[in-house]
């Protein structure tokens, strides 16, 4: 079956809107990944007695179980529980569930990594306990995590793949729909790569270009 250009022209505008919808999701989905791993290095990180192993065992639970059974059991499961979750509502909680863990070590090793001798300088020099987080273990420790941190958002963004399942129209549900109907599947599957492709590269250069800024700015080796 020869390829149909008339068929993507015809149909592209679907994966724009699912683009766009994908888009919000992942990176709402990624906000609030990042602020409840942020939360947790600081809890880690400073030992907070109770909620330190609270939150490790999270970790443990949020990284070692796909994202698709957390979406199921957040869409599927909670109403038997009687805790309706409508599905973007679904979606953005179980990538935010899913990141937090992967969030929170990368900034934990970050924080980690910074020599103790660099805080006790800035107490050393007048600094409060306040100052210094804010000035001299948060910079340093973020231009450590910062690749983590990167590769993170790009892979949060590509697990959006599998909201479909929740009855969402994102990218993958509008191909497999197209595919189901027309069967043409090269054409779907090319709109697909395309999109994610047109997703993600931006973000990978921007996070790039961002590396190498705290580098020649002295940060992170």
């Amino acid at each position: 079956m020869a390829f149909d250009w008339n068929f993507v022209a015809k149909f592209y505008p679907l994966f724009l809107r699912a683009a766009w919808l994908t888009l919000w999701l992942g990176l709402l989905g990624t906000f609030l990944a990042s602020l409840v791993g942020f939360i947790g290095a600081i809890i880690t990180y400073a030992r907070v007695p109770g909620l330190n192993r609270l939150f490790r065992a999270y970790v443990e639970v949020s990284r070692n179980t796909p994202l698709l059974i957390q979406l199921f059991f957040l869409y599927f499961g909670l109403p038997k529980m009687g805790i309706m979750l409508e599905s973007r509502t679904a979606a953005m909680l179980g990538l935010a569930f899913l990141g937090g863990g992967y969030m929170a070590e990368a900034i934990r090793a970050g924080l980690g990594a910074v020599p103790p001798g660099q805080l006790e300088a800035g107490y050393a020099i007048g600094l409060t306990r306040a100052q210094v987080i804010r000035h001299v273990l948060l910079p340093q420790a973020f231009a450590v995590a910062m690749p983590a941190i990167g590769a993170n958002v790009i892979f949060l963004l590509k697990e959006t793949s599998v909201f479909s399942v929740v009855a969402l129209a994102d990218l993958m549900f509008v191909a497999k729909d197209l595919i189901g109907m027309y069967y043409r599947t090269n054409e779907a599957l090319l709109m697909l790569v395309l999109a994610y492709l047109l997703l993600l590269l931006p973000l990978s250069l921007l996070f790039y270009l961002w590396e190498r800024k705290l580098r020649h700015a002295g940060f992170g080796g």
